[in-house]
């Protein structure tokens, strides 16, 4: 079973033997979001299903969203019940994967570990690491397996609620992560949400910091060492990772895990929210 990353090998590997599958694809940009059903439909690995960040991964009808920000968390049924119907269960081993240096896949395979799935995987290096190996590509839609059930489990990772983030704000058992590019921390710049600045007592490790160059994931040890440096002494078990939107702090939280560290929580919300709810206090510097 592959749980944080799977290389392309071992991918390959895996569709040569015809094992249980599914692989989803993640990609997506923020600043231009119908351009992921473009890029899905004119190449993706033979096989996968699109997982769009607005139509799958998110909801934007209220009575369903888990949380706020600018990309809700579906109720975990209404999760369950997307996978189903693409013929997916709980047998499979799931990769995820985008062509975007991994930093929105890691939406999908956050969420299958919150339904309780542990059997999912980042493509380190994306779909670029696929082609690289001449794995099989196809175009245009998927079509949907037989129906299945997907079926809930305990949550294998922690979503964390404004009001806990709030309640727990300055004190040592709670170690806030901001994963945004540093000026967008700094508040020197803010394209996205009505205020610049961030989460009062913040970290801010940007979550590019974590790949290489060719945008796979950085060895243990290095990722061991800049978080060790990032932490400077804090518990890493308090940790609480964010971003703008709840969807790049992924890759702070996996990168963690890589490194050897227990898994750690997410505040999906981000500063999405928090920036939204009157009242809260927001630091800039």
């Amino acid at each position: 079973m592959y749980n944080l990353l799977i290389t392309a090998q071992q991918l390959q590997a895996l569709v040569q033997q015809d094992a249980k599958i599914a692989v989803l694809d993640g990609s997506f940009d923020l600043m231009n979001p119908q351009v992921a059903e473009d890029c899905f439909q004119a190449e993706h690995i033979a096989g996968a299903f699109q997982a769009h960040l607005d139509q799958h991964l998110s909801t934007h009808e209220a009575s369903q969203a888990v949380n706020g920000g600018r990309h809700p968390l579906p109720q975990r049924e209404r999760v369950a019940q997307w996978l189903g119907q693409l013929g997916i269960d709980n047998s499979m081993q799931i990769v995820v994967y985008d062509r975007n240096g991994s930093q929105y896949c890691g939406r999908a395979w956050w969420m299958l570990k919150w339904l309780g799935h542990d059997a999912v995987a980042v493509l380190d290096g994306g779909l670029q690491a696929w082609k690289a190996l001449g794995g099989p590509l196809a175009s245009g839609l998927a079509t949907p397996g037989q129906a299945r059930t997907f079926a809930l489990r305990p949550p294998l990772r922690q979503l964390v609620l404004t009001e806990t983030v709030l309640s727990q704000l300055g004190h040592p058992t709670q170690t806030i992560v901001d994963a945004r590019a540093a000026a967008r921390y700094r508040g020197e710049v803010e394209p996205l949400d009505p205020i610049a600045g961030h989460i009062p007592g913040a970290l801010n490790r940007p979550f590019a910091d974590n790949f290489t160059p060719d945008g796979h994931f950085k060895p243990a040890d290095v990722l061991k060492a800049e978080w060790e440096q990032v932490l400077a002494g804090r518990d890493a078990s308090t940790v609480v990772h964010h971003c703008g939107s709840g969807v790049t702090a992924v890759p702070n939280l996996l990168a963690m895990e890589v490194a050897g560290y227990s898994p750690t929580a997410l505040y999906a919300g981000s500063w999405s929210e928090w920036s939204r709810t009157a009242g809260l206090p927001c630091a800039q510097g």
